[in-house]
C-alpha cells in the first residue's frame, strides 16, 4: 500500500455523484454501462488501483446534449435522492452552443446558466451534506481567426468560465479550471491530439481531465 493511503479527500463508503452532459455520460447509458468510457470510468479505475481497500459508491449522470436547465429538471432524482457525499458538476459547452446558435429549443444564456446553476447548487447544500466539485467547460482550440465560428465560442465561454468560478468562490467548492488545462496542453501539442473536434475529448483528452479531476481530490 502506497503512503498516501489517506491522502484522497473521498473516504471509505462515501458517495460520488457525477453529472453532466455528453462529455461525463460517454456512452454509459449506451454500450459502455454504469460509467462510460471516458474521464469517470478513468477515475474510478485509478481511484480503486491505488485505494483497493475504499469501497467508494461512484454514479454517473451525464446525459448527451443537456444544459444546465436539464440539470435543474432532474437535479432531485439524480443527486438529491442518492444522498451523495460528493456531487461532481461539469455542464455549460451546449448551454454557450445555444446561446450563439439558436435553435428550436430553449436557449441558455449566462443569466439563465448563472440563476440555474446557482438553483441546483443550492438544493445541494440544502437538502444533503455534499461537497461540491466544480469544472469548468473547455473548448480545445487556439483558433486566432477573430471573425471564426470558433473565436466567437472562445470568446462567449470566458462568460460561462466566469460563472462556474463565482460559484465555486460562493459555495467554498473543489474548483478543476479545465479550460485552462487544456490550454497549457495546447502550447506544446496540437489539439487533435487531445480532441478530434473542440468539444468531445479523445482517450488522451478525457484522461487529462480525470488527472486534473484527481489531482483535485488529492489523489
Amino acid at each position: 500500500m502506497t503512503s498516501r493511503e489517506d491522502v484522497l479527500v473521498i473516504q471509505d463508503s462515501q458517495t460520488v455523484v457525477f453529472i453532466g452532459d455528453s462529455i461525463t455520460d460517454c456512452n454509459r447509458r449506451l454500450s459502455e454501462p454504469p460509467y462510460g468510457e471516458g474521464y469517470v470510468r478513468m477515475a474510478i479505475d485509478l481511484i480503486t488501483a491505488r485505494y483497493p481497500d475504499r469501497n467508494i459508491h461512484f454514479i454517473n449522470r451525464g446525459v448527451s446534449a443537456e444544459v444546465i436547465t436539464d440539470l435543474q429538471q432532474r437535479w432531485q432524482k439524480d443527486v438529491i435522492d442518492h444522498e451523495p457525499d460528493w456531487v461532481s458538476v461539469m455542464i455549460g459547452i451546449n448551454d454557450i452552443h445555444r446561446s450563439l446558435f439558436p435553435d428550436e429549443r430553449a436557449t441558455v444564456p449566462p443569466d439563465v446558466y448563472r440563476k440555474t446553476f446557482l438553483d441546483v447548487l443550492t438544493q445541494t447544500t440544502e437538502h444533503t451534506s455534499a461537497r461540491l466539485v466544480l469544472m469548468d467547460p473547455f473548448y480545445i482550440c487556439r483558433h486566432q481567426n477573430a471573425d471564426s465560428q470558433q473565436a466567437r465560442i472562445l470568446e462567449e465561454l470566458e462568460k460561462y468560465i466566469v460563472i462556474v468560478h463565482e460559484m465555486a468562490e460562493q459555495f467554498q467548492t473543489i474548483h478543476v479550471p479545465l479550460h485552462d488545462i487544456f490550454q497549457r496542453h495546447l502550447q506544446f501539442r496540437p489539439a487533435e491530439t487531445f480532441c478530434p473536434e473542440p468539444v468531445h475529448p479523445n482517450p488522451s483528452g478525457h484522461l487529462i481531465i480525470a488527472h486534473a479531476w484527481l489531482e483535485a481530490m488529492q489523489w
